[in-house]
């Protein structure tokens, strides 16, 4: 989720003290390093290389359920576990961003246990909060504090379990779109998918999953 507004004060710290100065809090563990950087810009719409990091997380999480699920095909519903172990801070937002989705589409649903598809990590990044993978087909979540500070949490939450369901940024949408991130600048407080986006992802968990036994 994108920050225009706030890139310069981050990266004026950054330059001063370091990524590593703490908010008050302190990571309970190092995120993996991710497959693509995230910068943000005033007007910032997106790179190809962030859509390909987006795409190869929902690909990985797809293939973990595949993987997980080959032995009892046929499900309405198809269970994507989380872990918010390495992200204590926002064990509140995590699991209501995951009650957010769940009572937004049918076809998949989110739910904290072991043997994750995909974990949540917490930190200080200039970047703000993405979604990315570590390059060996694991996918993850990483919330950086500042973000969360001066946007809503739960909406920064939410739109990055967003990609984990497939959804990719859209930065220039309004703030009803869950997947326009900080476009909308922080005023907007919305945490809920619009009806586009939660048929999206309806779509994707019906017939991706399909593709994703196939190559699992």
């Amino acid at each position: 989720m994108r920050h225009p507004k706030i890139l310069t004060s981050l990266l004026a710290t950054a330059v001063g003290a370091g990524l590593g100065l703490s908010l008050g809090a302190v990571p309970a563990a190092a995120a993996p390093v991710p497959s693509a950087a995230h910068a943000g810009s005033v007007g910032y719409a997106g790179s190809a290389e962030e859509a390909r990091a987006n795409q190869a997380f929902f690909d990985a999480v797809l293939r973990s359920v595949a993987k997980k699920r080959a032995a009892t095909p046929g499900a309405t519903a198809v269970t994507v576990v989380y872990s918010a172990a390495n992200a204590p801070s926002f064990r509140t937002q995590i699991s209501r961003s995951a009650q957010i989705w769940n009572s937004s589409v049918v076809n998949v649903r989110l739910v904290e246990g072991a043997n994750a598809d995909f974990a949540y990590y917490e930190g200080n990044d200039s970047r703000g909060s993405y979604a990315s993978t570590d390059g060996h087909g694991n996918g993850y979540i990483f919330l950086d504090y500042r973000q969360n500070q001066q946007y809503n949490s739960t909406r920064v939450t939410a739109h990055e379990t967003g990609h984990v369901l497939g959804l990719p940024d859209h930065y220039s949408g309004p703030c009803s779109e869950l997947m326009s991130g900080g476009g909308p600048g922080t005023s907007c407080t919305n945490a809920y998918p619009n009806s586009q986006e939660r048929s999206r992802v309806d779509q994707l968990w019906r017939y991706g999953l399909a593709s994703a036994f196939k190559s699992s």
